[in-house]
């Protein structure tokens, strides 16, 4: 039987070669799909800095997005491994369709809303008086493809839950490599400018989802999206919710700091202060991208062996995913701090841009290898369905320090504020994150006592 099959695969495999099996692939995952925002930057860069900053502008709603399809993929997510852990099978099967099908009911309806209110929208969004028909242009294809985005975000993170972070991969990577083929296609052949980037990120998104959807339909995965398994109980949605939560919060924050930083940029520096931070915002997600995949690898071995009661996996598991996410974003960091000028330059030919994006992006490298521990803390207490502790820690980085620290910073320093931000952000969440991860730990070396103890009893 599948389901027995990979319990015994996840709670058996030694763990490091097991985060490394799931995590790689979900690396790969994350940076393609990081390369593809690039593309879109880039090709849309070339269009000049306004075509850019427009971009950024439309950003914060795809984060919303985002925050909706992480909320019920992530949620149901770690409910299927700890279901799967605790041998639930049915409920885990439960958690799955019910996510899928309320995750597209909302997509649609989302749609319909953002394209009835599109105008006043995109003026929420931070748009200018320069680049406000250029957001429109990209946005109104975006907004078509709210449903596939969602649903992908929620097929996606079930397969990674299983333990099949392959076929999700395949996915991704297949829809991502599309939309870099695509963008050069549409935005320069086809004459359609940034209009046709939005264009290429609908339709890759779809073939993406369409492929998501077929290892469901073919069987590849343990999960079955019925009809049959659709609850009609409040509480299920609730419990999804509820799990989901530090997603939420995470990406929606993330989305409300976006607006913020598109505000503050457009006020203080106009388009060119908008397009130096929406590439800073790409190039971090290229770096963070490989921490972020590596720990997305971790969760379902530590839902799996948590609810298994194999707590000794867990901090193996644990340990290992932090050291490797440190060392990874250790030396990225290192890279893009010496080529800081170059990297920026590469998308686009403009001195104002390229100066304030290269400080920005600096300053960023200097305290991104400490983002590992709040990632690895975040992912266990959510793995483990901890989720106030979770949810606070997934409100540090662009909630609780960064929407302050946005007005605070630049009034006081102007340019050079808004350069610092996130840095500073960032630094200040790892120092918060320090007793929850001393907390965490001390907490499983006492359930890895307390088992030995049994086991002792037991022999």
């Amino acid at each position: 039987m599948q389901e027995e099959l990979q319990y015994k695969k996840m709670i058996n495999t030694p763990t490091k070669k097991l985060v490394l099996t799931l995590g790689i692939p979900t690396v790969i995952s994350m940076l393609i799909t990081s390369i593809y925002n690039i593309a879109d930057t880039f090709f849309v860069a070339g269009l000049g800095k306004s075509a850019s900053s427009a971009v950024g502008v439309v950003f914060a709603l795809m984060a919303i997005v985002q925050a909706i399809g992480f909320t019920f993929g992530m949620g149901s997510g770690s409910l299927i491994s700890s279901k799967f852990g605790e041998r639930k099978n049915d409920e885990a099967q439960r958690y799955g369709s019910s996510a899928f099908y309320i995750a597209i009911f909302l997509g649609v309806l989302l749609s319909v809303f953002s394209i009835i209110f599109i105008n006043p929208l995109i003026n929420l969004l931070g748009a200018t008086e320069t680049n406000r028909d250029l957001v429109y242009d990209y946005a109104i294809y975006i907004i078509i493809g709210f449903p596939v985005m969602i649903g992908s975000f929620v097929l996606n993170n079930i397969l990674r839950a299983e333990g099949k972070s392959k076929l999700a991969m395949i996915g991704l990577t297949t829809g991502g490599l599309l939309n870099i083929a695509l963008d050069p296609l549409f935005i320069i052949t086809f004459n359609m400018g940034i209009s046709g980037a939005a264009v290429a990120t609908l339709i890759s998104q779809t073939v993406s989802f369409l492929i998501l959807l077929a290892m469901f339909v073919f069987k590849k995965s343990i999960i079955t999206l019925s009809i049959k398994y659709l609850s009609f109980k409040f509480n299920t949605y609730l419990d999804i919710i509820k799990i989901g939560l530090p997603s939420l919060c995470r990406q929606g924050l993330a989305s409300i700091a976006s607006i913020c930083l598109n505000r503050q940029a457009g006020a203080i520096g106009g388009d060119a202060a908008q397009s130096a931070m929406s590439i800073v915002s790409k190039a971090f997600m290229v770096i963070f991208s490989i921490s972020l995949g590596v720990g997305q690898g971790y969760q379902p071995v530590c839902g799996y062996n948590y609810f298994a009661k194999r707590y000794d996996r867990v901090k193996e598991a644990m340990m290992f995913t932090f050291m490797c996410g440190t060392v990874l974003m250790t030396a990225m960091s290192i890279v893009f701090f010496i080529f800081s000028s170059s990297v920026i330059s590469f998308f686009i030919d403009d001195k104002e841009v390229i100066n304030i994006g290269k400080m920005a992006l600096r300053y960023q490298c200097i305290s991104m290898p400490f983002l590992s521990l709040n990632v690895i803390c975040n992912m266990t207490y959510q793995s483990i369905r901890s989720k106030y502790k979770a949810t606070l820690l997934s409100c540090c980085r662009q909630g609780i320090f960064f929407i302050p620290l946005v007005f605070i910073l630049p009034s006081l320093f102007e340019l050079t504020g808004l350069e610092l931000v996130q840095a500073l952000s960032d630094f200040l969440t790892f120092l918060f994150t320090i007793p929850f991860f001393i907390h965490l730990l001390k907490d499983i070396n006492k359930k890895i006592k307390e088992m030995d103890k049994i086991e002792a009893v037991i022999d």
